[in-house]
């Protein structure tokens, strides 16, 4: 494991339980949340805070910050597979494609309908 998934391991875990404090998961929910997939080779369950923006056509974006150095997001290669997020203090269910350009990587995920 390299150093640079070392420190985001404990940044991930160290960060996760303030999106559920009272007062500050809130203010912090607003942009950041939680996502939840299956790996494709692993079959293991994994659960990451990401940075998201909703989208005017209903979708979520989750950007992914140095997408070279990450390997999560390619389990939404080529695509589509199944996700949770949570938004609002609600878990959704969706499913997210990675796409890759010139602006960056990026999950959309398309939120199941209900």
């Amino acid at each position: 494991m390299s150093t640079f998934a070392r420190t985001a391991r404990v940044f991930n875990a160290a960060f996760t339980p303030l999106l559920k404090l009272p007062v500050i998961g809130p203010m912090i929910g607003k942009n950041v949340t939680e996502i939840s997939y299956t790996g494709r080779k692993s079959g293991k369950r994994f659960t990451l805070p990401v940075a998201f923006r909703r989208q005017d056509d209903g979708t979520i974006l989750v950007g992914v910050a140095a997408a070279a150095q990450k390997t999560w997001w390619r389990n939404f290669q080529p695509g589509p597979a199944p996700v949770t997020i949570t938004l609002d203090g609600v878990e959704r269910t969706g499913t997210g494609v990675a796409k890759v350009g010139d602006k960056g990587t990026a999950v959309v995920i398309t939120l199941d309908a209900g």
